[in-house]
């Protein structure tokens, strides 16, 4: 692997990006009168312990921000979030975990009111990442002992990207790139526009064309680190790969091909430039991508990892014995 997009990892930023959402989340549930609910019927000292479950079997996602979750329930919040402190988080599981159905995610200990306030959103954001990572296990687990690794997309949903592609990672997938500022990807609709933009409007950019444009942009831009970037093209004919791998960009995504295209693409690739590396992408699926791996591509690229996950079901059971009213 000649370069690599950026690999999300758990950080400041991800936890920064996590809590913004909390706060929308939140202020749904909450709005401007709290959640009446419980404030009728549960004391305001009353404290107690509960257990966050797994109700399914899946892959765990988000518990890093868990911690953050509860600082963010603390004297010093304002504006919607709830004014409580004593929140406690002790963990049995980690991200990137398989769990087992009703397997034991960890505890939530301190006052009832505000574990019943963060209880919904946290269950959400928890189940949304979870869900996501248990789908691109399964793609990851499909293509084992392939050369192939499992790629997201930027399918995803506005405003968690960032959670969602750490999500990927905790499934054992890897992260396309995180948006367009971080790679050169040159897809058909570049290739067609070049058309009304080249000088005298003679005819589009060939892919070979627009691979070279492409470099010179970027050492104009950047200078020496301008090489580090991605170039990556999208071909749908055999014709068109022959005419990039000539020039050698970093990546070139095979677009909608069958299997017989994909494994001539490979041998052509194998024969005369075996550096550059090849992406599946298009209509690939758990029923097919065992057979779009052993072609020989060394990428496959999956938008349904974000956008037709199914979240995993988690619950939150209170531990009866421990409830303490203090009445």
């Amino acid at each position: 692997m000649n370069k690599e997009f950026h690999q999300s990892v758990w950080n400041e930023e991800l936890e920064q990006d996590w809590l913004r959402i909390l706060d929308l989340a939140v202020r749904e549930d909450l709005g401007s009168l709290g959640d009446c609910t419980t404030d009728a019927l549960v004391p305001e000292q009353a404290q107690g312990r509960a257990d966050v479950v797994a109700r399914q079997t899946g892959v765990l996602a988000g518990e890093a921000a868990i911690a953050a979750t509860l600082a963010r329930f603390s004297p010093s919040s304002v504006g919607i979030l709830p004014v409580v402190s004593g929140l406690k988080w002790s963990s049995h599981a980690h991200d990137g975990q398989t769990l087992a159905s009703g397997q034991l995610i960890g505890t939530l200990e301190g006052f009832a009111r505000p574990i019943l306030a963060v209880e919904r959103p946290l269950l959400n954001m928890l189940g949304r990442l979870s869900g996501i990572a248990s789908l691109t296990r399964q793609y990851v687990d499909a293509v084992s002992g392939t050369r192939a690794s499992i790629y997201d997309t930027r399918k995803t949903t506005p405003g968690w990207r960032s959670l969602e592609k750490y999500a990927v990672r905790c499934g054992g997938g890897r992260n396309h790139r995180t948006g367009l500022f971080e790679a050169v990807l040159i897809k058909d609709n570049h290739l067609a526009l070049g058309a009304e933009l080249r000088p005298q409007g003679a005819g589009g950019y060939s892919p070979a064309e627009a691979v070279m444009k492409a470099r010179q942009f970027l050492w104009e831009r950047l200078g020496d680190a301008g090489r580090q970037v991605i170039v990556e093209i999208e071909v749908d004919t055999l014709e068109q790969l022959d005419q990039v791998l000539a020039v050698e960009p970093d990546l070139v995504l095979l677009d909608n091909m069958g299997l017989a295209m994909l494994h001539e693409a490979v041998a052509r690739r194998n024969a005369r430039c075996a550096a550059v590396e090849l992406e599946a992408s298009g209509g690939i699926d758990l029923t097919t991508v065992r057979r779009v791996a052993e072609t020989g591509v060394e990428r496959i690229s999956v938008g349904a990892l974000t956008h037709s996950a199914v979240s995993l079901d988690f619950g939150l059971d209170w531990n009866l014995t421990a409830l303490d009213f203090n009445l």
